[in-house]
């Protein structure tokens, strides 16, 4: 059987194993639910898919058949089982089965954010910002015996959809010679920004992030929440999509590197092979092996 690893933080876990063309047939057994082997994160209520994961009260996202679903409160309970910080603003986790790469959902309450520079966005300024406030962090991390991080240039310039009021921008990173790409999402709504973080490696980037992509087209803000419907008199963000940019990407470097990869929502590739993530794909594995066994039983 392939094999699984999906994952476990930066946004959820993984639901149940469906094999291509196989359906419950009456009288199976239903899905199992986390044995003994898996209270090692204990209180963790896993959604299966499909079905739709509630990020809050300001959006959902379709979990597709194969993928699993932590809310909120789960979320923060997985971070904290695996010596990450929380920020208090995890809305939710979704992982799929049999792949290596998972995605974790905060919400940032700034107020909307006006789109008036979609036009004008300076890539050579941003990341020569962005460079600078990476060299500033590196005194902090020198200082607390970290790795200092290398900002070698874009991967993705970022890219903003009129249509979809969602900015990506990817940044290409060094740290103790390992690559690192810090891919980012921003999903604008009427009063702030969905931040998704995407965990992956940088090896099978190329083939995740379509894949990242389609279930992202299952997100939708809920009603009275999406940015077109902002009314005067709403809370405005202090800044614009620069500062969303620059403040996204260098409050990760600056702050906390890429080592507490979900402070405030950027996607750090490579991290998916540490000790602890590890541990978080046995038990997702272990999940979809026992619902497997429950199919073909």
């Amino acid at each position: 059987m392939k094999k699984l690893c999906a994952v476990v933080l930066s946004v959820a876990c993984v639901g149940f194993l469906i094999a291509n063309g196989q359906t419950r047939k009456k009288g199976d057994r239903p899905s199992p639910t986390p044995d003994s082997e898996l209270t090692q994160i204990p209180g963790v209520k896993w959604q299966k898919g499909p079905s739709i994961g509630i990020l809050s009260s300001v959006a959902e996202v379709h979990v597709p058949a194969g993928y699993v679903f932590a809310g909120a409160n789960d979320t923060r309970i997985i971070m904290e089982a695996n010596k990450n910080p929380t920020s208090g603003k995890e809305i939710g986790f979704v992982a799929p089965a049999g792949e290596d790469w998972f995605a974790v959902f905060e919400f940032d309450d700034v107020g909307y954010i006006r789109d008036d520079e979609k036009n004008s966005l300076d890539e050579a300024a941003l990341l020569a910002s962005i460079k600078t406030g990476t060299a500033e962090g590196n005194k902090e991390r020198e200082r607390r015996g970290w790795p200092i991080m290398t900002i070698i240039g874009w991967e993705q310039q970022p890219r903003y959809n009129e249509a979809t009021h969602n900015l990506e921008w990817a940044i290409r990173a060094e740290s103790e010679g390992a690559p690192l790409i810090n891919y980012n999402t921003r999903l604008l709504g009427r009063g702030g920004v969905v931040e998704v973080t995407l965990v992956t490696s940088t090896s099978t980037l190329s083939e995740t992030l379509p894949k990242f992509k389609t279930m992202l087209a299952g997100f939708d803000f809920k009603q009275g929440q999406k940015y077109a419907q902002f009314q005067q008199g709403d809370k405005i963000a202090e800044y614009g999509l620069t500062g969303l940019i620059v403040g996204g990407t260098t409050a990760v470097l600056v702050k906390t590197g890429v080592f507490k990869w979900l402070w405030k929502g950027i996607i750090a590739l490579g991290i998916a092979a540490s000790a602890v993530f590890k541990k978080v794909l046995a038990y997702i594995k272990k999940i979809f092996s026992r619902e497997k066994a429950g199919l073909e039983s």
